[in-house]
């Protein structure tokens, strides 16, 4: 389910009217493209002719996102063309080579925006056979300007209409969504402890999940909602744990002497992966989720790889590895083998249609939240603002 089809940022706005505020950003719709490496797929080129304004930016960035190239009709494969006043946006697709009328439409309701996001989505859905993502969700985490406190926030996955869901004045982190819900699982330290919270966005209710002594972190909910992988460090060193959504039939599922961290389930939810140290060598394991022995996954050598995140599909994992004083953005299968290496940044997050990842990338001082196209590797950032933004995760 696309979680913003049910549930528009005005509607949010609504909602959240009693603690929250909209944070203003700048456009993103006009970054350049930028590409790390050589890709594996080539980009399609398509002419976008018409629009004017935000229709105009919002329907680019949304196919340039994902693996198409803006183009002159003359050397296109595909023709968009249409206009926007204001009231709709009107779109007709076209194969140039075939003459072939893909798509026919006028989008109503809602905002420009919306509506040329509609569009988009429509036009990947004609040609790519597969949903589009300008209509999903991120959280991730906001730090104010001066560094000294993190909030965590929702947006547009282009990071537009950003809303600030937590006021805590201290630290959160590490963001995970209830998978088919507006409700989100965080770390903060509120009290003065890091706690997990568990956080209602649709009725605002916000209660503790995890608060036993030392860590509690990293929660990661299972792709059927009811199952809540994290790390909690009651019994001495920070161990995975699993419990049922409601808090209920907690059980230990690591017990190592040293730190365990980001968990992730596979879309079946029988495995976990996770990052651990053994041996004094960081890797990625995998452990079943009712418990049995960990193993390692078999990375081809990539150096101190940490952060997993499990596609939806279940044919990939994408993970971080560090190098030197830097980080990267790698995939690897599931059964293990080589890796990938895919782009310079950290904390990657699948989209719903495990195609693009979003992830934290540092530019000067701070970071920002880009979006790449894994088989093109091209990369795109979202809407910026003051401060870092960083963790985020992909509403599926």
């Amino acid at each position: 389910m696309n979680l913003s089809r049910r549930f528009l940022l005005p509607t949010l706005g609504l909602l959240f009217s009693c603690f929250i505020r909209q944070i203003s950003a700048a456009a993103a719709d006009d970054q350049p493209v930028e590409v790390y490496s050589r890709a594996a797929v080539r980009v399609i080129p398509i002419s976008v002719t018409g629009y004017s304004g935000e229709a105009n930016s919002v329907v680019k960035f949304d196919l340039e996102v994902i693996g198409f190239q803006i183009t002159d009709s003359a050397t296109a494969q595909y023709n968009l063309a249409g206009k926007n006043d204001g009231s709709q946006v009107e779109g007709r697709l076209t194969d140039r080579l075939s003459k072939a009328s893909l798509l026919a439409k006028a989008y109503t309701g809602g905002t420009t925006r919306s509506q040329a996001h509609t569009l988009a989505d429509e036009v990947v859905q004609a040609i790519l056979r597969v949903s589009g993502i300008a209509r999903t969700k991120i959280a991730f985490k906001g730090e104010s300007p001066d560094g000294r406190t993190s909030e965590i926030y929702i947006s547009d996955y282009d990071g537009q209409n950003s809303i600030q869901v937590t006021r805590d004045n201290s630290l959160a982190a590490a963001p995970a969504w209830v998978p088919q819900h507006l409700h989100l699982l965080y770390t903060s330290y509120k009290s003065g402890f890091a706690w997990l919270y568990s956080h209602n966005l649709s009725t605002g209710e916000r209660r503790p999940f995890a608060k036993f002594g030392g860590l509690n972190t990293s929660a990661a909910i299972s792709p059927d909602g009811k199952r809540v992988a994290m790390i909690l460090s009651k019994t001495g060193s920070p161990d995975v744990w699993v419990s049922n959504i409601d808090g209920t039939g907690l059980t230990q599922l690591t017990k190592t002497a040293v730190d365990e961290s980001s968990p992730c389930w596979s879309p079946d939810g029988s495995k976990i992966c996770f990052a651990s140290k053994i041996d004094e060598r960081r890797g990625l394991f995998l452990i079943s989720s009712s418990g049995g022995p960990m193993s390692r996954l078999n990375v081809g050598g990539v150096p101190s790889p940490s952060e997993p995140d499990w596609s939806p599909d279940g044919k990939s994992i994408v993970f971080t590895s560090q190098r030197g004083g830097g980080f990267d953005i790698c995939t690897v299968a599931p059964s293990g083998g080589n890796a990938d290496l895919l782009v310079a940044g950290e904390d990657p997050s699948w989209a719903p249609n495990s195609r693009t990842v979003v992830f934290a990338r540092r530019v000067g001082s701070k970071r920002v939240l880009s979006l790449l196209d894994v088989p093109t590797k091209r990369v795109k950032d979202t809407a910026q603002v003051a401060g870092s933004r960083s963790q985020p995760s992909w509403a599926k």
